[in-house]
């Protein structure tokens, strides 16, 4: 008898402590009720928000009326990058890399004198259906699908869950033409992108150097805690300790940001000096935020530190040179800014996109609605309390990637040979002179993929926990 009452009382605690279950909201007044409630909390424009907002609105066409949003005359100092998602699950995914792809990254550009636009593959996954299909960085393609590529109807043409047909081409100097070359045909699958792209030693003029192709910044593949990435790229810079490397070029052209996290680990494994007592950043929230966060975890809470790394190289370097294009934004200039009081950092190439503030993914927990909100919630300030990079940080030396596009590591590159450049002290190569002839003019970019990117330009954080202690 003693058994079976113990055995009921155990039930009843079980019943009582399974989670509860929600209704669904069933309506979009509803879900915009919580929208509110989530930027009144976390935004960090949070004192701009609109009083009175219309709650009668779309949850997206909601969310971008609360927003603080950027114009250069009135609000300089306003919201560029906060958005919202239909599909939360989705939303986290495409933030860690995963998502339907054909693992191809691309540009478009059009060209008065040829008179035609055409498609330039900037580099794709190793293992993704368009590497699998023999696509290559700097391969040019002009038609998907026997359809000519234009600048109207490139996204139609590469959007959809269907098989891509690429004729690749290559530009005849003599003719001014494209001459088709080959097909290659991929289809698009969910893949897990590694941002750890590309990495090499080079001896030239008696430096070894160290150049490391970084795309992303995200510790681990989707749904998981390994932290497989940044471990990858541990074992990258062992292997840069154990060459005895003596300057590093980190190539960002294209990383547009990601978790803070890896940021840390990254400059950890570079910057010179360093111990877990040095701060790299100092992150910035909304009045209320900040005192509900000082109140439960000290003033201590608003620094991140560097992390100790055996594998750390700033002992066998004296400054970076970081590779730059302007879709190199967030957490990539959270890296330039946090190196900088610890040793000089050189960019080379174009001036970055200027995004100093990180967000949080902020979903319902009670799980009545998919969306998923993505909004600003702090704003970042290095070791020296410096955070005055909206305007994107300028090019130590200006250089631009140019029209023909070369493989990584591949001393063409303008990017790259610039930097090397600057490390021995030798001219830069004519080698590319061509580029600017009659010949070329007239060739502008339209668009790339990388703007499109899931995240693009955006710095995440993990989601503090305000709860009482």
């Amino acid at each position: 008898m003693n058994r079976l009452a113990s055995l009921l009382f155990l039930l009843l605690i079980v019943a009582a402590c399974k989670e509860k279950t929600y209704e669904p909201f069933t309506s979009d007044a509803e879900v915009n009720h919580w929208i509110y409630d989530q930027m009144k909390l976390w935004y960090y424009w949070e004192d701009k928000l609109p009083a009175n907002p219309d709650y009668q609105l779309s949850p997206d066409s909601f969310f971008n009326s609360l927003l603080y949003t950027f114009d250069a005359g009135q609000r300089p100092d306003g919201d560029r990058f906060s958005w919202i998602q239909n599909n939360v699950d989705e939303l986290t995914s495409s933030l860690s890399g995963e998502t339907v792809t054909l693992g191809l990254e691309y540009r478009i550009t059009a060209s008065a004198t040829v008179g035609r636009t055409f498609g330039t593959v900037l580099y794709t996954l190793p293992g993704s259906p368009s590497d699998v299909a023999g696509l290559k960085r700097g391969d040019i393609f002009t038609q998907i699908n026997g359809t000519d590529v234009t600048s109207s109807n490139y996204r139609t043409l590469l959007s959809g869950t269907g098989e891509k047909k690429f004729t690749v081409a290559k530009y005849n100097a003599a003719s001014n033409t494209f001459d088709s070359i080959a097909t290659a045909a991929a289809t698009p699958v969910r893949f897990q992108e590694d941002p750890v792209h590309f990495y090499t030693v080079k001896t030239i003029g008696g430096k070894k150097i160290a150049y490391l192709v970084y795309h992303q910044f995200y510790p681990s593949s989707n749904g998981t805690s390994d932290k497989k990435y940044d471990k990858k790229l541990e074992s990258v810079f062992e292997d840069f300790r154990k060459q005895q490397v003596s300057e590093l070029i980190l190539d960002l052209r294209y990383n547009s940001g990601g978790y803070v996290s890896s940021a840390i680990h990254l400059a950890s494994l570079i910057a010179r000096s360093v111990t877990d007592q040095n701060i790299f950043a100092i992150k910035e929230y909304n009045p209320e935020i900040t005192r509900v966060l000082k109140k439960k975890y000290g003033a201590g809470y608003f620094e991140d530190h560097f992390s100790r790394k055996e594998q750390n190289i700033g002992s066998l370097i004296d400054r970076v040179y970081v590779l730059t294009s302007r879709r190199t934004a967030s957490a990539s200039e959270l890296l330039i800014n946090g190196l900088t009081p610890y040793m000089p950092v050189k960019v080379v190439g174009e001036t970055t996109l200027g995004k100093n503030v990180g967000s949080v993914t902020l979903s319902d927990d009670k799980k009545r609605t998919k969306w998923g909100l993505q909004p600003i919630v702090s704003k970042s300030f290095n070791s020296l309390k410096m955070s005055e990079y909206t305007a994107g940080f300028e090019p130590d030396y200006p250089t631009a990637e140019g029209i023909w596009i070369y493989p990584y590591g591949d001393e063409q590159d303008p990017l790259l040979q610039a930097a090397i450049s600057a490390i021995t002290g030798s001219p830069s190569s004519t080698a590319r002179k061509a580029e600017t002839g009659p010949e070329n003019t007239g060739f502008s970019e339209i668009a790339s993929s990388i703007s499109a990117k899931p995240g693009y330009g955006s710095m995440f954080e993990e989601l503090p926990d305000i709860t009482a202690p």
